[in-house]
């Protein structure tokens, strides 16, 4: 019996000092989380608001790419030209931000900067392509678009890795053997998978329902491979909608096949930046984007390289950053263009820009 009573006092001890542990453990987690909150209050310190002169009430590009090869063309980007984009982009102040960020008005894009929205369309296999190494292993094609956007954030870490990919349903990106990985790879990195309809259609003649077809096979397609991921945002194949407006509504949301989908963002082919997400006019249903070159022939005037240069010379008014995601900062001439409800809990604060 004096046997047991020792085991029952050594296990109530152990239990006593395992308890005594664990709250030990639990208060030092509690000062450590309150140690990166009081980071956190200490980062969103005051900014210069004459030196940095932030202006929320800008315009943003959304950036639209489809190949990226050889040789360049009207639709294809090279690979070195795509990184000059990227590094012209990085230098000139622009930071990636995601298309869904962009059109919820989550903008996290350090103070002083302009965020940039990087759309690729078709889903091609130079967008995301594996190739084997010496070893014979797959690895990311350090040419594709995929491997170039990751090694420039590996170089320039404040320069987000935030892309969306609108892809068709002819084996998104090619290789269909990886396919199940690079849908998965895309969206555990946080870039994004957008929707460019089953057959890249033109909407001129299309009828309710063809719409919904093209637009919930895509969204069946992922959830097969990403069954909790939400396809939500749209980029208009050849710019096109039905003639029919009435038909307009098919866009945003439809069912197809028992499976309900529904756009927060519907992209236009594009040729100049767009409006902030809290200006009274922003329209997240008819987003314009920017052809991302410089090659003259096929942009005629209206390319990233031609409103960078505008956006400097101050014929358009660009988007800067206050750094807080919670706050709208804009110069107080802007206030009439600015819709309270799109700002929703956020303070709007205005300054005079002297």
């Amino acid at each position: 019996m004096a046997i047991y009573k020792k085991i029952i006092a050594l296990v109530i001890a152990a239990s006593i000092l395992a308890t005594g542990c664990t709250t030990k453990a639990v208060k030092e987690e509690e000062k450590e989380a309150v140690a990166i909150e009081n980071e956190k209050k200490v980062e969103k310190k005051e900014i210069d608001l004459q030196k940095i002169k932030p202006n929320e009430a800008g315009q943003i590009m959304v950036l639209m790419y489809h190949s990226i090869a050889e040789p360049e063309g009207e639709f294809t980007r090279t690979p070195e030209n795509f990184r000059k984009d990227l590094q012209y982009l990085y230098d000139k102040g622009y930071r990636p931000i995601s298309l869904k960020d962009y059109v919820t008005g989550n903008i996290t894009t350090k103070a002083g900067y302009t965020p940039i929205v990087l759309t690729f369309d078709d889903g091609w296999q130079n967008n995301f392509n594996m190739i084997k190494n010496e070893k014979g292993d797959f690895i990311i094609d350090p040419d594709c678009a995929v491997g170039i956007l990751e090694k420039f954030h590996e170089k320039h870490p404040d320069f987000p890795l935030e892309a969306t990919f609108f892809i068709n349903n002819n084996i998104p990106f090619g290789q269909e053997e990886h396919l199940a990985y690079k849908l998965k790879y895309i969206v555990e990195k946080g870039m994004d998978i957008g929707n460019h309809t089953a057959s890249h259609i033109n909407y001129k003649n299309a009828d309710a329902k063809r719409i919904q077809k093209e637009l919930g096979s895509i969204v069946k397609l992922v959830k097969k491979y990403l069954p909790d991921y939400e396809v939500n945002t749209h980029a208009l194949p050849f710019g096109s909608r039905p003639k029919d407006k009435s038909l307009y509504k098919y866009l945003e949301s439809g069912n197809y096949d028992g499976l309900d989908y529904k756009n927060i963002a519907i992209l236009e082919v594009g040729w100049d930046p767009y409006k902030s997400p809290y200006h009274t006019k922003f329209n997240p249903l008819a987003i314009h984007r920017v052809r991302a070159s410089d090659l003259q022939k096929y942009v005629q005037g209206v390319g990233m390289y031609d409103w960078v240069d505008r956006f400097e010379k101050g014929v358009r008014v660009r988007y800067i950053s206050d750094g807080d995601p919670e706050v709208v900062t804009i110069p107080e001439g802007y206030k009439e263009v600015i819709d309270t409800a799109k700002i929703g809990d956020k303070k709007l604060r205005t300054y005079v820009l002297e």
